[in-house]
């Protein structure tokens, strides 16, 4: 058994691709000679609910060749139509009419299914339930008033009638105005009206619960309820009038107190909802103060994008539910005195849904292989049944071509004959889906169905596409030539696809010429010849330029162009993005554009455009005008506002409006102005009606209907308005019937199954008359039907619901009101509303262009598979892994996105030397459609990136270790190392490289045989098969002996130890205090022990510092060798005045004091002066030590 699986299993994928490839063409000419068996074109829902007033229309289209017959059954029983009077079968159609005129709709109540049949099968449809809707009365009911204390919790029932489909809820008052809802006051899932706790001020006498029937379009009212909320001392006040004055309520008021659920009840509940319909979870609290609501999934995080909260957060929506929405949801309500938590456990099951795509027909020849697959899901796990032409599999005759294999039919050998129709039932106990998918047996040959000696014209570096649409069975092989037919073109540039198109990415010259594409297959070869034309790009070689210009001047644009000599160029100017005013002073030459007596209004940006039939170019400049020379400003006055308003030949439409002017105040008139007030629709705001030259004074005024007109005149000079005028008399128009209907007519869907159709209502000046309302119209466009009418008032939109997913429909609004109907609208086109495309990119290949850059390529998806507006297609790539097992893994996911129609895109950024995985899937305006098999990847190599380290170990006399890390970002693998060194002297001057080959597993070199006391500077690079990478670099410096060596590291050790650093603190701060001290006693006219002995002795030796050798003696108070306040005397013998008293780095820089070897100091703080410069050996290379700077102090002091 196992075997025999495997067998067919290999069987299914060496047959996949033969048997998905053949297509029957649309080509009339092609369809009118190939024989095909039925296929169900249009079939009325699997849940028709039909509209009891109107016709019974239930559709059932199929084609075929020949064109196929039909027939019914009812209730599993044939039905016969020519026995029903009232039931008629639409010409070349299944379709059946219904007249009910004679017989109620629920007779035709029922589970109806139609048959299509020609000799090479029979096509069935889906079961269609037709029930009629209902939207039956309230069952009437007195209502008693509602009496409860303020601050407990209420709710007010609605309970509608059971509707077909069910009624849509809402609750409003005695003027149809929306009760107002909040957290504390909301509407549940059920329809009934929740208070969380209850105010005074939701007393009231007309909760009024409303159920709206949408496909009957009508309103059902529930009786008003009155409810009154009364304090503890009015509701005792009250009831004690009828129990003998009895305190009913003695209780305490209502306290606060903590939140309690009022639904759902219990700690825990469950819910079920079906894949991809709206979840919806419900929790309503009651509590004082008012609980605030929240969720959390307690398995996970609510889905993005897909979730949303309803009244106040009571409710939690989930759009589109999936497996994934199973599992636990915990709501909480709380407050300040505690919270209140529930569980919901939801369970998420699923009718059949196909895993990829309905069965799809099959085209074969004699003698070849095809398979037949209806791959669908469900949960539970849905049963699978074939059917052959409506006739169960099995009761059906034999094919010893035929092998069914669960959800695979496999045909083997196939021949003439086997032509049927087969049906794929797949059910479980949440719905069902049928799917019908012919196998045609074709022996054809050959043909080519596009035009012979077609000519294709391109533009030069664009894209080039020459078809070769063909047809045959079995499939022929598409080969082209060019010109001679030297050989065939099947490489770069050139690119075959499947469907015999041929493309060249980049079009040159060269390319252009004859093209022939032969088809050929075991009956035959047909060839075909079409041509090629590249043509030069349209360039403008010589654009605009900026102008300034002063008014009254001349101005040229020039716009010279360079275009293909073949093509017919077109020359067009724009101002600012719009066409040219309509002005005799700009006049357009073929290369130029010449604006005379320039004026302001001409300022502005200018654009030329060439167009030819295959391509145009642009360019812009801006014009700016300047005055020529500066003028006097001119004083005048406005005119003086027109008098005597007179109104004269009143009509229905018409009245004329005679004037006085007033004075024109040495300013001519240059027109007036004529406004009206209409009191009747916006009384107190004038509107402009028409302007009159300003050498009349009378004006004959076209008027609209059912307007209460008032007029008033203003004149305009060049200093501006006047003031208006008095206003006339009041002129009144008679109502009459609408003179325009309403603009932009729009269709469009909100859900799958709705058509919302809106438009732009008409003004109150617009409706002519009182009564204004709108017929909406709507038909599905190029199905034969008839229009479908609904009346609507106060309204601009209008929802139909029920309709298919993404059809085209007509639609038309007309303005009525109370006097008659408006002209005949104009036909406005929409769409019903969009669902998430049922299908993948096929054919989905990518070409790896570099190490980061790779372009990928589908097949574009079937528009009537899209279900929507193609908004484009989507690329979603990650990395799975490097391809080098030192790098880690990434999962990071990245998604392109291709507006519109494309069939390509390129995919940058990738990480070389890595494993990708990707797909595709197309997105529409309701989402993204099922994904594409994921394939995968793999980018070449890269260059390296810098080695991740590079130290310098074990310095000798004339060796250094140098070691190194390799790349984090190896980008492939690693072959080698370069490395290049050169010494540096003390002025950086950079001498001779030396160059240095390394290993790929090497990590460490010892260099030998350098130059001892010199910096040399390193530079380290990674290699791969694609080249090197960027360099690392570092310097070190070879020390000059063991002695220095030794001496160089005890100075870093000693300096760097705390005990060290905190005492040459202590012996810093001990100086600053002495010196402060002997300040101090010098202000106060003491002497310092030195003193004294510079008093006892005369000795040469014991002097003062002096500015001729710079030598430091004892101290001496003369005014001449006085140091400043504040500053000190550095070891070169000058005063630096500026500097801080407790720096260290001034008496420490002096190069002369060294250690001995044993640590002894050696030389004194001061100048390099006699002989104590003796004793000095060597000058150290190394920067300044505190210790030498702090036994420096110890010198000074």
């Amino acid at each position: 058994m196992m075997e025999r699986r495997m067998d067919t299993a290999l069987l299914v994928l060496l047959m996949g691709h033969l048997a998905a490839a053949l297509e029957v063409p649309l080509d009339p000419k092609v369809l009118e000679e190939l024989p095909q068996p039925p296929t169900i074109t249009h079939q009325s829902p699997k849940d028709y609910i039909i509209d009891p007033r109107e016709n019974i229309v239930i559709h059932c289209d199929a084609k075929g060749k020949p064109h196929p017959s039909f027939s019914w059954t009812r209730n599993g029983t044939h039905f016969d139509i020519d026995e029903d009077a009232n039931v008629v079968m639409r010409p070349h159609s299944g379709t059946l009419v219904v007249d009910i005129s004679r017989e109620k709709a629920d007779h035709y109540e029922g589970v109806y299914q139609c048959t299509a049949r020609n000799k090479h099968g029979t096509a069935v449809s889906h079961n269609i339930v037709i029930r009629q809707s209902r939207s039956p009365l309230w069952s009437k009911e007195r209502i008693k008033p509602i009496v409860v204390q303020e601050g407990v919790s209420l709710v007010l029932p609605c309970r509608p009638p059971a509707g077909l489909p069910p009624p849509i809820i809402f609750w409003m008052d005695n003027n149809f105005q929306r009760l107002p809802q909040s957290s504390r006051v909301s509407q549940s899932l059920n329809g009934d009206l929740y208070f969380s706790n209850v105010l005074r001020e939701d007393s009231r006498n007309d909760y009024i619960c409303y159920a709206r029937f949408p496909h009957t379009q009508t309103i059902q009212q529930k009786q008003p309820i009155t409810v009154k909320v009364l304090n503890l001392e009015a509701i005792n006040d009250t009831m004690a009038a009828f129990y003998n004055d009895t305190d009913l309520f003695s209780e305490d008021p209502v306290d606060e107190r903590k939140p309690t659920f009022l639904i759902p009840s219990g700690s825990s509940s469950s819910q079920t909802v079906l894949r991809g319909q709206v979840l919806e979870l419900e929790c309503i609290a009651e509590g004082l103060p008012t609980p605030e609501i929240y969720w959390t999934k307690v398995s996970g995080d609510l889905p993005a994008q897909r979730w949303s909260f309803l009244y106040y957060k009571k409710n939690l929506r989930i759009v589109n539910a999936s497996a994934s929405d199973a599992g636990d949801y915990r709501c909480g309500a709380k407050n300040k005195l505690g919270s209140v938590h529930h569980t919901i456990h939801v369970s998420v099951k699923a009718s059949p849904y196909w895993i990829s795509g309905a069965p799809r027909n099959l085209v074969l020849a004699p003698g070849e292989n095809g398979v037949l697959t209806c791959r669908a899901s469900g949960t539970p796990k849905p049963s699978i049944t074939w059917l052959m032409n409506g006739i169960p599999i099995e009761n059906s005759p034999k094919d010893l071509s035929r092998k069914v294999e669960d959800d695979t039919i496999i045909f083997t050998d196939i021949q003439m004959g086997s032509s049927a129709v087969y049906q794929c039932n797949v059910s479980n106990g949440h719905g069902y889906l049928m799917a019908n998918a012919f196998v045609n047996v074709l022996s054809e040959p050959p043909r080519v169905l596009t035009p012979a000696d077609k000519v294709y014209q391109v533009i030069k570096n664009h894209r080039a596409r020459i078809d070769c649409a063909f047809f045959g069975s079995p499939i022929p092989k598409i080969t082209w030539f060019k010109d001679s037919r030297s050989s065939t073109l099947d490489g770069d540039p050139y690119i075959q696809h499947d469907n015999g198109t041929l493309e060249i990415h980049t079009a040159q010259a060269r390319n252009s010429g004859k093209y022939t594409c032969a088809a050929r297959n075991m009956l035959g070869i047909f060839e075909n010849h079409v041509y090629l034309e590249v043509k030069e790009p349209t360039r403008i070689l010589k654009q605009p330029e900026y102008k300034v210009v002063q008014r009254g001047r001349s101005v040229v644009f020039e716009c010279k162009v360079k275009h293909d000599p073949t093509l017919v160029p077109t020359m067009t100017w724009l101002k600012d993005d719009g066409e040219l005013p309509d002005d005799e002073r700009l006049i357009v030459d073929s290369d130029s554009l010449t604006i005379t007596d320039v004026t302001e209004s001409d300022g502005g940006v200018y654009t030329c455009v060439m167009n030819t039939t295959l391509d145009h170019d642009s360019a812009s400049a801006e014009l700016t005008v300047v005055e020529a020379t500066p003028t006097p400003a001119v004083v005048y006055e406005r005119p003086d506002p027109p008098t005597d308003l007179e109104l004269t030949d009143q009509k229905k439409r018409s009245v004329q409006l005679t004037w006085t002017p007033g004075d024109e105040h040495n300013s001519p008139i240059q027109k007036f102005l004529i406004q009206y007030d209409d009191s009747l629709h916006h009384r107190g705001h004038w509107h402009n009606l028409t302007e009159v030259p300003g050498t009349r004074t009378t004006a004959h005024l076209k008027l609209s209907p059912y307007v209460h007109h008032t007029f008033r005149v203003l004149a305009l000079n060049a200093m501006g308005f006047s003031r208006p005028s008095f206003p006339s008399r009041m002129f009144k128009t008679e109502p009459a019937a609408p003179d325009e209907n309403p603009k932009d007519v729009e269709g469009f869907g909100t859900e799958h199954d709705n058509l919302v159709i809106s438009w732009k209502p008409l003004t109150g000046l617009q409706s002519n008359g009182p009564g204004l309302r709108y017929r909406v119209m709507w038909r599905q466009k190029a199905v034969e039907s008839d229009w479908s009418t609904v009346t609507v008032s106060n309204n601009s939109r209008f929802v139909v619901s029920g309709t298919p997913t993404f059809v085209p429909y007509e639609l038309k609004v007309q303005a009525v009101n109370d006097h008659g109907v408006g002209p005949e609208p104009d036909i406005a086109h929409g769409y019903s509303g969009e669902d998430l495309p049922v299908a993948a990119p096929e054919n989905v290949q990518l070409v790896v262009l570099n190490s980061t850059l790779a372009e990928v390529h589908w097949d574009p998806v079937p528009h009537k598979l899209i279900r929507g507006h193609l908004k484009g297609y989507k690329v979603y790539y990650w990395k799975e892994r490097s391809l080098h097992k030192h790098n880690p893994f990434h999962m990071e996911k990245l998604i392109l996105m291709f507006s519109g129609n494309h069939s390509h895109g390129m995919v940058p950024g990738l990480h070389p030397f890595s494993l990708y995985s990707f797909n595709v899937r197309v997105y529409n305006g309701k989402g993204e459609g099922p994904v594409s098999p994921t394939q995968q990847f793999e980018t070449p190599e890269g260059v390296p990136g810098a080695p991740t380290s590079l130290i310098v170990t074990n310095s000798n006399l004339d060796t250094l270790t140098l070691e190194w890390s390799p790349p984090h970002d190896r980008k492939g693998r690693i072959t080698g190392y370069t490395l290049k060194y050169q010494p540096v002297n003390n002025s950086n001057e950079l001498g001779p490289v030396e160059e240095l080959a390394l290993l790929a597993n090497e990590t460490s070199v010892t260099l030998p045989n350098l130059k001892y006391s010199t910096r040399y500077k390193f530079y380290l690079n990674a290699k791969t098969v694609k080249g090197e990478g960027p360099v690392i670099s570092q310097e070190a410096v070879t020390i000059v002996d063991e002695g220095k060596k030794s001496v160089a590291s005890r100075q870093v050790d000693i300096a760097t130890q705390g005990w060290f650093i905190g005492l040459m603190c202590a012996i810093a701060l001990l100086i600053l205090i002495l010196l402060i001290i002997c300040f101090i006693q010098r202000n106060k006219g003491g002497k310092y022990p030195v003193k004294e002995k510079e008093d006892a002795h005369t000795d040469p030796e014991f002097q003062p510092m002096k500015e001729d050798d710079c030598t430091f003696g004892e101290y001496s108070d003369n005014e001449d060798h006085k140091p400043l306040k504040g500053s000190r005397t550095p070891s070169n013998g000058t005063v630096k005045r500026d500097d801080s008293d407790d720096s260290l780095v001034d008496y420490g820089e002096g190069g002369d004091g060294q250690f001995n070897e044993d640590g002894s100091f050696i030389g004194q703080y001061s100048g390099k002066s006699g002989s104590r410069d003796t004793a000095v050996g060597h000058e150290s290379s190394e920067a300044p030590s505190p210790i030498n700077a702090m036994n420096s102090l110890n010198s000074f002091v």
